[in-house]
């Protein structure tokens, strides 16, 4: 494997001329007509097949000077998967790690951890990053897989549409028009570990202009084992939604929708029983979810091609107990422009606001100071879409720019230079400047970790404290990628990056301070501190082979070395080691989609994660497998193994985690869906 430090721009370079001439010998590749169901399209349509979250305008995928996977309707259907995080193994860059049954650790390109704070999620553009925690909580976005039209992810910077956080990544799920979901869908199963699980949907007209669909889905997961002990994780949700779509004009469409969810979930925590004597002890906890959202867009189209887009969204959710009881309120307004100037630019600017009003209930293990805080973010943004040479070559440059109540203002620029030189291949770059701005958790933290003894033997606590003068951390990251349809049976992705880092967060161990409340004890202090700097660098490699007309595999890799450094002057001797060796150097992955008959499909994929020295984690394969009869067009019956290779195995074991983590483990459930 070659290396990257000084050998870089050579290696890409050799690289791109080895895939150039791959192009070169490639076959002519065949016009093939396509029917409705998507594992007959061609590969040629997959290419083609219209994104939005590069540019917040649709343009080709084979097309988008950026490292972009999307995750298909048939690629949902032939997955196996019950949720989005088991979706997003598939994407080669993703890390995903599983650390109890309902808590997942999701990263692109490093940084993994259980609130990864450098990827932005959205669902149909609204965002559901935390401010409290600076990422996501999987457990409650519990999209029905049926009503996901794609899920488009973008490894690397996407700040300068999408803002701060959108600085390794971006997943962006797009669900499908109620006008594409009519007519009712009843899906139900079980298994070992996903005990029971159904969806109940309907979709109709309002008149002539007005579709909808309305939903109701409801999970019910069991206990994984812990890695010491019962883990007490059991998951249960229950979910429902509506989506309205339609036209007030020929030229004004319009979409509310909206979801409401409750259940709970059990996590196994460390808590402090005792301070004198100094006492720890694993606590079986369970944390209450509930919350909802409603979404509004407007988007009016004009005759010559300019788009305005109008979205709204207020959204509310609360988490209590656990360690911390969290009500978090937010209202986001976003506004944008697509416009065609002249024959040679298209301009793409626009404006947003943000509040969010975070209120917490302290426990003795973790408090925010102030326990109550409200969060403005004032946004506004222009990229221009320059043709220099036409159907050949396109330069995109653009900038964020943002006001946050930590930092201020926040400039995110970013260059990206397209070269397509035939229809069958296309050849990028891209410089980009992106920021990760602080969270609540950053300056307001005020948490207990740990009881101990002094030598001495007198009772101690370490605590994280936040930090009011923290800084944003920043990117500077450098892409080369190239997209190949050799011919109509191969198509080849590869995206290669450099990325530079400072300013990253880090604990700074603070003086002993001694503390006479509720009883005498030391604590030490570890400060959020900005003195952490380095470089990252990987590939990342998808392929498509159509074997034959009934089979497809679908091969997948990803490197990535991590070359992180303390500042002068830092205290810190753990967050180097723990960052870099948190997250895979190495991932694989092969899909095989078989259609065995008219009537019957069987689709294996298998996952190969390097181990994370840094939690003692070992590599792991994990192996899932599914069959799918589906006798008619309305019916369909399916059998699921996963993790088959191993009994159980570990996927996490992060100190950064607010859960102790548990072991995933062999499982299988059937399921049938119809529609009707």
């Amino acid at each position: 494997m070659p290396r990257f430090s000084g050998s870089f721009s050579r290696w890409i370079l050799t690289l791109a001329c080895s895939l150039g001439s791959a192009r070169a010998l490639a076959d002519p590749v065949p016009q093939i007509e396509t029917s409705g169901d998507l594992y007959q399209i061609s590969l040629e349509s997959l290419m083609n097949m219209e994104v939005t979250s590069v540019s917040k305008r649709e343009q080709k995928l084979s097309q988008a000077a950026a490292a972009i996977f999307v995750i298909n309707q048939d690629d949902i259907r032939r997955s196996g998967a019950l949720n989005i995080p088991d979706l997003l193994r598939m994407v080669p860059g993703l890390d995903v790690a599983q650390i109890n049954a309902n808590t997942w650790a999701i990263s692109s390109r490093g940084f993994n951890h259980q609130f990864s704070d450098k990827l932005l999620v959205l669902i149909d553009g609204r965002t559901v990053f935390t401010p409290s925690q600076d990422g996501v909580n999987w457990d409650t976005q519990d999209v029905p897989l049926e009503d996901i039209e794609r899920i488009e992810v973008i490894r690397g910077p996407g700040a300068t549409v999408w803002g701060s956080n959108a600085v390794n990544g971006v997943i962006n799920v797009i669900t499908k028009s109620a006008a594409d979901t009519q007519g009712a869908l009843v899906t139900a199963g079980g298994g070992t570990e996903n005990r029971a699980f159904g969806t109940v949907q309907n979709g109709g007209m309002f008149g002539a202009e007005m579709s909808y669909r309305v939903f109701a889905k409801y999970l019910d997961t069991d206990n994984l084992p812990g890695v010491m002990g019962p883990a007490a994780d059991a998951w249960h949700l229950l979910h429902g939604g509506f989506r309205l779509d339609g036209h007030l004009a020929n030229d004004d469409l319009v979409t509310l929708q909206g979801d409401i969810y409750g259940g709970s979930e059990g996590a196994v925590i460390v808590h402090i029983a005792s301070i004198s004597p100094p006492e720890n002890e694993n606590v079986s906890r369970t944390t209450n979810l509930s919350g909802g959202n409603v979404l509004g867009r407007w988007t009016h189209l004009q005759s010559s091609g300019t788009e305005t887009t109008l979205q709204v969204y207020v959204d509310r959710y609360l988490r209590l107990g656990g360690e911390l009881d969290e009500t978090c309120d937010t209202i986001d307004i976003d506004f944008h422009q697509n416009a065609r100037l002249g024959s040679r630019n298209f301009l793409v600017w626009g404006a947003g606001y943000r509040h969010a009003a975070d209120r917490t209930v302290a426990t003795i293990d973790e408090a925010f100071a102030p326990a109550d805080m409200s969060l403005q973010l004032f946004s506004a943004f222009v990229q221009d879409e320059i043709t220099l040479r036409p159907d050949r070559v396109t330069l995109t440059v653009g900038s964020k720019l943002e006001h946050n109540d930590f930092t201020g203002f926040e400039v995110e620029p970013s260059a990206r230079l397209a070269f397509t030189p035939s229809p069958r291949d296309t050849l990028w770059a891209a410089v980009s400047d992106s920021a990760r701005t602080p969270s609540l958790r950053d300056e307001n933290a005020d948490f207990n970790e740990a009881a101990f003894s002094l030598p001495n033997g007198s009772p101690a606590i370490t605590t994280i404290e936040g930090n009011p003068q923290q800084k944003s951390e920043y990117l500077l990251s450098q892409e080369l990628g190239y997209r190949l349809q050799a011919n109509a049976r191969v198509s080849i992705d590869v995206s290669l990056f450099y990325n530079r880092y400072r300013n990253l967060r880090t604990s700074e161990e603070g003086a002993p301070l001694p503390q006479t409340i509720p009883q005498p004890y030391t604590e030490i202090p570890f400060y959020e501190g900005n003195r952490m700097h380095g470089s990252t660098q990987g590939l990342e490699l998808s392929t498509k082979i159509r074997v034959t007309d009934q089979w497809t595999l679908s091969p997948g890799y990803a490197l990535l070395r991590m070359d992180l450094k303390n500042d002068p002057g830092s205290l810190d001797t753990t967050s180097v080691a723990d960052t870099e060796g948190s997250s895979p150097r190495h991932q694989a992955q092969l899909r095989s989609a078989l259609n065995v008959s008219r009537t019957l499909s069987w689709n294996v994929a298998a996952y190969y994660v390097n181990r994370l020295p840094a939690q003692q984690v070992p590599a792991y394969t994990r192996l899932d497998s599914q069959f799918i009869w589906q006798p008619t067009a309305a019916l369909a019956l399916s059998l699921v193994g996963q993790n088959l290779l191993s009994a159980r195995h570990l996927e996490s074991l992060d100190t950064e985690t607010s859960v102790n983590s548990s072991l995933v483990q062999r499982g299988a459930y059937a399921k049938i869906s119809w529609k009707f």
